[in-house]
């Protein structure tokens, strides 16, 4: 049988464009090197729980659009995300916020916030240097030192004055009591899992898992008229001009015969000195009340051969890297590149979505 389009890797990106596809006629085959579908933001059931099994997932989003399209799939539930900070047993509301300065300065109002952080911000004077100045400027010294410092070196496997400033461009701060996580419209979890979503998505399109496109590279591209490509695109040249760089996590997951454990769906470990960054409840993404619950601790890591590739390093040199293979991926005759992978770069969810909308309304037109 020929396809229309072979699309290797069956996340999100790939997800939506098959979507798209099969609603317009045409025929699609799903590749996917993993036993199961949706990438990352593949979900199981234990004991009852809907478990992130590659880290936790909250969908979120200003773009009406998106929202529709994803909550006409399946119903999401009202989930709003309120993490906590664990710097040596205090605990911090996030993102920084009055709750936050009030519990580090024993202060109620913004003005006493604002002068605070704005007297420790006065220590750095011209052009943030580093990581750690460019915090400080923005925040603080005690803020930084308790709430941002050994979360980033964990995460980046470095030093803050050994890391870039452009990496923390901004950070936010609001001198309001309110621990909502993120500034968007729309919020939410789909109610049985992103696997329910993928499923949907997924719906009419043949698909072969324990596939690695590259293990026969002209066979699989035999079978259709297109590919579209959502894996490592320096993989797909044969890393002709060499490898691109990336961070990458390592999960422990245990049940605990327990009904809560934390209170809260995600607690930051901020100190260095703890080796995760976080440790993820899941059963309150679903407001669970289940007698045991699931918890998965999240380890940075440095990326090589063989691992999950999570997070792009999007450093100058790696950026100008990704531009020479991004030349060649324009040249490359009935290859559509898409998705965190093959365009090298951090998505959100929403993100993924709007860009493979956008793909498939220049591949394929609209479809009103």
């Amino acid at each position: 049988m020929k396809y229309d389009y072979l699309i290797v890797g069956s996340g999100l990106f790939g997800s939506v464009f098959a979507h798209e596809a099969v609603k317009r006629g045409k025929k699609c085959l799903v590749i996917e090197k993993r036993n199961h579908i949706g990438g990352n933001i593949f979900c199981e059931k234990l004991e009852g729980i809907t478990v992130h099994k590659y880290g936790a997932h909250i969908f979120h989003t200003s773009n009406e659009t998106v929202w529709n399209y994803v909550t006409s799939l399946v119903r999401f539930n009202n989930f709003i995300n309120s993490p906590i900070a664990n710097y040596k047993g205090e605990i911090y509301n996030l993102p920084f916020n009055m709750n936050t300065f009030s519990k580090m300065w024993n202060i109620s109002e913004p003005s006493e916030a604002e002068k605070i952080i704005s007297e420790q911000r006065s220590e750095i004077s011209g052009e943030p240097q580093n990581l750690e100045q460019q915090a400080i400027s923005l925040v603080g010294r005690e803020i930084y030192t308790k709430l941002i410092k050994g979360y980033t070196e964990k995460q980046w496997g470095r030093d803050c004055t050994e890391l870039p400033a452009f990496i923390i461009k901004r950070l936010p701060v609001r001198y309001t009591y309110n621990n909502n996580y993120f500034n968007d419209r729309y919020q939410g979890i789909p109610e049985q899992g992103y696997t329910a979503l993928a499923e949907k998505l997924l719906e009419g399109c043949d698909i072969k898992f324990g596939c690695d496109f590259f293990d026969d590279r002209e066979g699989y591209s035999a079978l259709a008229d297109k590919i579209v490509y959502t894996g490592m695109i320096d993989a797909y040249f044969g890393y002709k001009f060499g490898k691109l760089s990336y961070r990458s996590l390592r999960f422990e997951s245990e049940i605990l015969d327990n009904p809560n454990y934390q209170g809260v769906a995600v607690v930051n470990y901020t100190e260095r000195e703890i080796p995760y960054t976080r440790v993820i409840e899941h059963k309150h993404f679903e407001f669970g009340t289940q007698p045991k619950t699931v918890i998965t601790k999240e380890y940075p890591t440095d990326w090589h051969d063989g691992m999950e590739p999570y997070y792009p390093v999007n450093d100058t040199a790696n950026n100008s890297l990704y531009e020479k293979y991004a030349a060649l991926a324009q040249n490359e005759k009935n290859v559509l590149f898409g998705g965190r992978l093959a365009q090298y770069k951090y998505y959100d969810m929403d993100k993924t979505v709007e860009a493979a909308l956008a793909l498939v309304k220049d591949e394929l037109g609209s479809n009103d």
